[in-house]
């Protein structure tokens, strides 16, 4: 007997049934991008409770994924600086569509789609000018790019939807670089992170800085709570030594606020922030460290340390009605609640570094 999936499956191929939702792939709650026991790489859906919903074989090692709001369809990055992303059918494991960065740019690693669907935002550098833009893509005609509008800054590393449905929300990293030089960062010195609000259109509706003695502390990854409170996790770039906080949080028309700044709070995270995350309810704001092996959990309101919990290899963070989904390179996952860490297990995987969730 044909199993629904495949019966799904075989219509889609013909063009007769309507494209695959994500119930259609098991439901997940969240994306992320792994590295298989065999060496190959993977994009797998992942349920509210931790297991695997569906594994899909990718090109390459992948770092952040874009989901498709109705469709299951996610659109996955490879790791910095890459120029290309592919749209991966995630119930065929079809790819529907092959994305180049135009010349002169790479992606980011990072992407939103309107809250439509018809519309994809990529966060990319223009290296020669070392000027960050967000190219936009209609996803209708198949992916194709009709234009370009420029992020505010520098490096623009993570690109969020905000709960209005119209705003977008870029983390300007500050960093310079450029594919002749690598990875190496070019402008340490004289880095300006910031937090941009812009209008679909790239019209700018507000920039929101760090304190002058905090501008090499890298914006880089987002996360957004219902009322339109922004998390964001940075990462250090001024030496060791004693080190600033990691993670803050910033509301339209007011200052940022930072949280762990306790010398010995920000020291266990050594100074990175590998992804953020609000818990599901809101109170809490979590920020992983795979250097510091760490996740620290804030109280949102006081801003007061609410948890730390150990973990080797901990990046991936999710939002779950008690606290927190958490995944690490060791393959692990585990549920982080009030009463501290609970395993769910060790998947065949190496997770890579985020939890993309799914909001449908």
């Amino acid at each position: 007997m044909t199993s629904r999936r495949g019966f799904l499956a075989g219509l889609l191929a013909t063009g007769v049934a309507p494209a695959a939702t994500w119930a259609d792939v098991g439901a997940p709650a969240y994306l992320s991008a792994a590295q298989g026991a065999d060496g190959a790489y993977y994009l797998l859906g992942v349920g509210p409770e931790g297991g695997i919903r569906f594994r899909q074989k990718i090109p390459g090692r992948g770092h952040a994924a874009a989901a498709h709001p109705q469709r299951a369809e996610a659109v996955g990055f490879a790791r910095r600086p890459g120029t290309f992303a592919f749209v991966l059918d995630c119930l065929s494991g079809d790819t529907v569509a092959e994305l180049s960065s135009p010349e002169g740019r790479h992606f980011y690693g990072h992407g939103v789609f309107s809250r439509d669907g018809a519309l994809l935002f990529t966060a990319e550098n223009d290296y020669d000018n070392a000027r960050g833009v967000i190219g936009v893509w209609d996803v209708r005609a198949g992916y194709v790019r009709t234009g370009e509008f420029d992020s505010q800054g520098v490096g623009p590393h993570d690109v969020r939807l905000m709960p209005d449905g119209e705003t977008l929300v870029v983390a300007n990293g500050g960093i310079e670089t450029h594919p002749d030089s690598g990875r190496t960062k070019l402008n340490i010195p004289v880095m300006q992170p910031n937090l941009t609000y812009l209008r679909q259109n790239g019209s700018v509706l507000e920039t929101v800085e760090l304190a002058p003695a905090l501008h090499m502390n890298s914006i880089r990854h987002l996360d957004l709570r219902a009322d339109g409170l922004v998390g964001f996790a940075m990462q250090w770039q001024g030496g060791q030594g004693t080190l600033p906080p990691i993670l803050g949080v910033h509301q339209r028309g007011a200052a940022p606020r930072l949280f762990g700044a306790d010398p010995e709070v920000a020291g266990q995270m050594n100074g990175y922030g590998g992804s953020v995350s609000f818990s599901g309810d809101g109170r809490h704001l979590a920020v992983s460290s795979p250097r510091g092996a760490r996740v620290q959990v804030f109280d949102v309101a006081s801003g007061a340390l609410a948890q730390v919990l150990e973990m080797e290899d901990v990046c991936g963070l999710g939002a779950a009605p008690a606290g927190f989904l958490a995944s690490a390179g060791t393959g692990q996952v585990a549920m982080l609640e009030a009463d501290g860490r609970h395993p769910l297990g060790t998947a065949d995987v190496r997770w890579d570094n985020h939890l993309v969730p799914l909001h449908t």
